[in-house]
């Protein structure tokens, strides 16, 4: 196999650990993983999701790492070459185009969500939400959902922003906005962190929500909470860390970089939550999960906060840019099969991939407008049934069979040249790869089934 990447390569194994920990660190890190902790049993709770991370999470990052680098192509692509080496049938690219059409799919409402941001950087930076009350930050909410030509430009402007960097390459591009923007989203983190700890009053309660070992708290459903969020958290399944993977050096480990990535990717979701329950805490404040803490309860504790102005603005930034991140990691697996398949230009790839996705969009768009009475599945509009359709079905089939692929099928030829850094670690990841990761992820397939 070559040695390069025909869309380039990272320049350095640092740079490829924040490009994949920038597509790890969304927004399912810091407005849903600090709340499942909390009423899961706080620092328990945590102790099993890292469990599940490295039993579940790394073996499956491992697999489409080591996929994506042997083949230095597309998702599609690099499986159908990976099983082609292998001696085993080319069907096995469908797993390729799962975590491509997933990605796609992700994208086209992550972007309209990115947007909602986008325009709370603004709100929260206006002076907005100082002093008001709950039921006016949650008017103030709906009625910008509600509207369409403004949702529509938020999420054109997100989706835009997404495609001008990847149309500029991994080198010019990818490697640039992560270069920048992951440094800068550590830095904001703590500073936030450092604002709830002192104007709050109440970080240690913020603190003990968090980490307190609550063993009673923990229950099967807890169990499965972590197997979930193990696997979801690292964009497994959806042929980005593949794709990331092709441009991967060649001199570097490739378990030890899946470790490091799953680590920071933990580290920003609690450090989320230091800054956000303080917060919430302090102003007596329901500490839900999803939109309506991202988007009412914050800006409301914000509002009431010295400085909460200026540091609503900084947690929305921050936000974004994790928002960014993850955006360009979901488009690159589209952009670099189109580039194979049509021997066009990354611009002329980027062009396209962003028309589709914009086009797809609209339905999301439109589920909290003019198409909020439209279900698709039951009770659930198009964004909602967009987002089960990907999470609970795609991705978790995908992981199985990238796991089964990896662990089963890839030639050990493949596996010897690819992981010669690993040593030991080698033989624990291709058992857990084959036994452990698949049926983890099955249970937590069947069980999402099963509560619809």
């Amino acid at each position: 196999m070559t040695s390069d990447s025909i869309h380039g390569m990272w320049s350095s194994r640092l740079m490829f650990i924040l490009a994949a920990s920038g597509s790890a660190v969304g927004l399912g890190n810091i407005w849903r993983f600090p709340y499942v902790a909390g009423e899961n049993g706080g620092g328990a709770f945590v102790i099993i999701y890292l469990i599940c991370i490295f039993l579940i999470g790394i073996p499956i990052m491992v697999s489409e790492i080591v996929i994506g680098r042997f083949a230095r192509k597309s998702p599609i692509n690099a499986m159908a070459t990976a099983a082609s080496k292998s001696n085993a049938s080319r069907k096995w690219q469908l797993v390729g185009w799962m975590g491509v059409v997933a990605g796609f799919m992700i994208l086209s409402f992550y972007a309209v969500i990115a947007g909602w941001v986008l325009s709370y950087v603004f709100q929260l930076g206006s002076g907005v939400f100082v002093g008001i009350s709950g039921e006016s930050a949650e008017q103030i909410f709906k009625g910008f959902v509600g509207n369409v030509w403004e949702v529509l430009a938020w999420f054109t402007i997100f989706l835009a922003i997404t495609v001008v960097i990847s149309a500029r390459g991994v080198s010019a591009g990818l490697e640039v906005a992560v270069k920048y923007l992951m440094p800068i989203l550590f830095f904001l983190l703590v500073v936030l962190v450092i604002y709830a700890a002192v104007t709050s009053g109440h970080f240690l309660e913020g603190v003990n929500f968090l980490f307190s070992f609550n063993f009673e708290k923990l229950t099967w459903n807890s169990v499965l909470e972590a197997m979930g969020q193990a696997f979801f958290t690292l964009s497994l399944g959806m042929g980005a860390i593949m794709a990331y993977g092709a441009y991967m050096p060649k001199d570097a480990s490739v378990i030890g970089t899946a470790t490091m990535i799953a680590l920071m990717d933990t580290g920003v979701a609690l450090m989320s939550g230091l800054v956000i329950f303080p917060l919430v805490f302090a102003n007596s404040l329901e500490s839900s999960a999803g939109p309506g803490l991202m988007f009412i309860t914050l800006p409301l504790a914000f509002g009431q906060m010295v400085g909460g102005q200026i540091f609503g603005c900084v947690f929305f930034v921050l936000v974004a840019f994790a928002a960014v991140t993850s955006a360009i990691s979901l488009i690159e697996p589209a952009i670099a099969w189109l580039i194979e398949k049509l021997k066009t230009s990354r611009r002329v790839a980027a062009l396209i991939v962003g028309v589709c996705v914009w086009l797809l969009g609209l339905g999301s768009v439109f589920s909290t407008n003019i198409w909020s009475d439209l279900f698709i599945f039951d009770e659930m509009t198009f964004l909602d049934s967009m987002d089960y359709v990907t999470n609970n079905i795609i991705l978790p089939l995908g992981g199985i069979f990238i796991a089964i692929f990896a662990g089963w099928v890839l030639s050990s030829m493949i596996l010897d040249s690819e992981m010669t850094l690993d040593g030991w670690f080698y033989p624990v990841w291709k058992f857990l790869a084959r036994f452990i990761a698949p049926a983890a992820v099955a249970i937590v397939f069947f069980m999402a089934l099963l509560q619809v």
